[in-house]
C-alpha cells in the first residue's frame, strides 16, 4: 500500500480522522474503484451506477442499503 494526499476542507478532513477504521477502509475502497482502471475514464455517476448494478447483483437491494446506512449514523 502507498499513502497519497488528497485536498478536502477542514470538516472533511476532521470527519475522516474521527471516523473509525471500518469507515476509513470504506472511503478507501470507493477511491480505488473509482480511479481504477475499469472506471478511470468514466463520470462519477458513471462509475455509481455500475457499482450499485454490481451490488444488487450480489443481492444488496435498496432497503437492505438503506438499513446499513441507517444503521452507521
Amino acid at each position: 500500500m502507498e499513502t497519497i494526499n488528497i485536498k478536502v476542507d477542514q470538516e472533511v478532513a476532521k470527519a475522516y480522522r474521527e471516523s473509525d477504521s471500518r469507515k476509513q477502509e470504506q472511503i478507501s475502497t470507493i477511491i480505488k474503484l473509482f480511479l481504477n482502471k475499469e472506471f478511470s475514464q468514466k463520470s462519477l455517476s458513471e462509475v455509481m451506477e455500475e457499482i450499485a448494478k454490481k451490488a444488487e447483483k450480489r443481492g444488496l437491494t435498496p432497503e437492505i442499503l438503506e438499513n446499513i446506512l441507517n444503521d452507521e449514523l
